[in-house]
């Protein structure tokens, strides 16, 4: 039977997050369900006895470095359709229901399976409309790398004996992100909620030796602009007004700064500073217009334009005072029916990634990590040493921080510098400079997202190409899941063999 690209279904399930995306379009278009890898379960008096709550340890034996602090909550006779999951969760939390919270995938692995599959089934079922009986449709599912066989097996089980699909591939998360790019070689930097995952790839192959995970992520970057922001006396007078006739508790006063920093997150106002970072070059008046129409910044650039007309018929005071509202850098925003204005410290977001002793002292912590550059060379070390030339030719930063924040991919390069500076090697296997990779401009659904969906591209075009022919081994039909059993995915991930 053909399989018809209107019909594929591509899951990318990630640590603390879970994106799909119904039908492969001639313009591969972005996730239309994008939710949070947790599930929920109402407490009452006759089950949270039964609870059993895991935080930074799995039953699966997963190693130091992938355990995830996001708690895990396990109760033996809990079934799918016990677990909240999506909306169905957010509004229980909303209407303040009791519920205990788990991440099923938090270690990048399977924690709880039955769990993972109320979190599939929720976006097969409810977001996808996919109906179990009549259920036509293939699956790319992309996951974490180095998964066990039990692993795959089980995964494989689920989707075709709990989910009825007609076919099933398993790709790697690294290797679909990095294919987005269109590269075969280089390194992904992964930056996740509690996570950084560092994966070296050469010519196609997960340099399994190489890869590091490191215990930073989006949550330390929010924890220490939050300790910044509490400096701020204005802002904390705006916040909250010293008349106020009930004072706030340190609880309230955390989570309305997380709240604020997530908002000018996602509006786009924090960019990170390189090291080193090269000035833009000034325009010439010289414009490729066919790279401007390819790109569909037309009306950026005519605006630009306008914009450096009107500035310069200002008079000498009005470019004056632009300029110093430049270099202080200030914004304001609506925040909670307030004018909230915020300087250069909005900037310092990711500053932990880079100096994780910044975070020392915060919820009377002690950080013992190693910066992300460091990391990150180390793992490129680890690669034989005919590889890294290669591997360095392709640096891709990705995470959901990316799609909100630029530069953090130019400030990694600039402090990677050292790890390639090696004047006493003169031979053709060193490496001369760490390019960045980026989503192509060709697909225009994804040209404003950063890299943050890159592993959903990569698993599309992965998709396109896998169910294109149904006489390929690169996916599991029912045929074969019938004849073979849950074994025949090891056949069909080059990884395990």
């Amino acid at each position: 039977m053909a399989l018809r690209d209107a019909s594929v279904i591509v899951i990318e399930t990630a640590r603390t997050v879970v994106r799909g995306g119904l039908g492969l379009h001639e313009l591969l278009k972005t996730p239309s369900v994008i939710i949070q890898a947790r599930v929920g379960l109402r407490k009452n008096a006759s089950t949270f006895n039964e609870f059993q709550v895991n935080s930074g340890a799995t039953e699966n034996g997963a190693s130091s470095s992938r355990a995830s602090s996001l708690p895990l909550i396990v109760q033996s006779n809990a079934s799918v359709n016990d677990y909240l999951v999506g909306t169905q969760l957010d509004d229980a939390l909303a209407a303040g229901q009791d519920i205990a919270i788990s991440w099923p995938f938090a270690d990048g692995d399977v924690r709880d399976w039955t769990q993972a599959e109320a979190i599939w089934k929720y976006v097969l079922f409810n977001q996808l409309e996919r109906r179990r009986a009549q259920n036509e449709s293939p699956v790319l599912l992309s996951m974490y790398h180095g998964l066990s066989r039990d692993t795959y097996e089980k995964t494989c089980q689920v989707f075709f004996e709990r989910f009825n699909v007609a076919g099933l591939g398993i790709l790697e998360r690294p290797m679909a992100q990095l294919y987005a790019t269109t590269n075969l070689s280089g390194v992904v930097v992964d930056i996740e909620y509690d996570k950084t995952d560092i994966t070296p790839i050469y010519e196609g192959f997960i340099q399994r030796s190489a890869c590091d995970t490191i215990p930073l992520g989006i949550r330390d970057c929010h924890n220490y602009l939050i300790h910044i922001l509490r400096s701020n006396q204005s802002l904390m007078k705006t916040l909250f007004p010293p008349d106020s006739e009930i004072p706030p508790t340190d609880a309230v006063v955390e989570d309305t700064l997380l709240a604020l920093v997530k908002q000018i997150l996602d509006d786009g106002h924090i960019k990170v500073p390189s090291d080193g970072e090269t000035a833009i070059p000034e325009d010439e008046g010289i414009t490729d217009i066919a790279a401007i129409v390819v790109a569909g910044k037309e009306k950026a650039v005519i605006e630009s334009g306008m914009k450096k007309k009107a500035n310069a018929k200002a008079s000498a005071a009005e470019q004056a005072r632009a300029r110093e509202i430049e270099a202080l850098d200030l914004i304001t925003v609506q925040f909670r029916d307030k004018s909230v204005t915020l300087g250069k410290e909005r900037h310092r977001l990711c500053e932990p990634l880079f100096d994780p002793t910044l975070l020392d002292g915060l919820n009377g912590s002690v950080t013992k990590q190693v910066p992300l550059q460091q990391a990150v060379g180390h793992a490129v070390r680890e690669a034989d040493v005919d590889m890294r030339r290669y591997i360095w030719d392709g640096l891709l930063v990705t995470g959901d921080i990316t799609r909100n924040v630029k530069g953090i991919a130019i400030a990694l390069q600039s402090r990677l510098s050292p790890f390639i500076a090696q004047p006493e090697l003169v031979s053709d296997l060193q490496p001369r400079s760490i390019r960045i990779l980026g989503l192509p401009e060709y697909y225009p659904e994804y040209r404003d997202t950063g890299e943050g969906f890159a592993a959903f591209l990569g698993s599309s075009i992965v998709a396109k190409l896998t169910f294109s022919d149904p006489h390929t081994k690169n996916f599991v039909s029912k045929a074969d899941y019938t004849h073979r059993g849950p074994r025949s995915i090891i056949e069909m991930s080059p990884s395990l063999l």
